[in-house]
């Protein structure tokens, strides 16, 4: 059944529509995704390669880099919409769509590293307890990150005088 206001092919007319915010659905999605891959790579791995991963300062360094750039890219739009009550259309979507990848990875990333570092749990294996300590801190990296994006994903959307969302 089609609404009045719909198109001919059931489409709404273009000012009508609206990007949502990230479903807290799909963030937790890709959490246990996340936390289930993570998880199963150190059995599988030492069972097929006879070696498990390495984590490197890199990886975990990195995954801080990227919140970082995420949060200041958030701070920076949101002072802009702030002051200007505008930001190019380009831009913004450009943001909108970097942020809303930026979560689901963030929060997959996380989950993965999390699985990953739990995987190692109880374990008296070698490089264990570093392995253990550079995956929880790459999963805390991940979750900043996407919390980052969530950030940016707010301060893309546009505020109507007065509004005080």
């Amino acid at each position: 059944m089609t609404s009045p206001d719909e198109g001919p092919d059931g489409d709404l007319p273009p000012e009508e529509r609206h990007v949502g915010p990230t479903a807290p659905a799909a963030v937790a999605g890709c959490l246990v995704a996340g936390l289930v891959g993570g998880w199963a790579v150190r059995p599988l791995t030492q069972r097929y390669a006879d070696s498990s991963p390495v984590v490197s300062w890199v990886q975990v360094l990195v995954l801080f880099f990227v919140a970082v750039v995420l949060g200041a890219t958030a701070w920076s739009t949101y002072r802009t919409i702030a002051r200007r009550h505008f930001l190019e259309p380009h831009r913004a979507v450009n943001r909108l769509v970097l942020a809303k990848a930026c979560a689901l990875v963030g929060a997959l990333v996380a989950g993965g590293y999390a699985g990953y570092a739990v995987s190692w749990l109880g374990l008296a294996a070698e490089l264990a307890e570093q392995r253990m300590l550079r995956s929880a801190l790459a999963a805390l990296a991940g979750a900043l990150m996407c919390g980052a994006a969530l950030l940016l994903e707010r301060a893309c959307r546009i505020r109507k005088h007065g509004d005080g969302a």
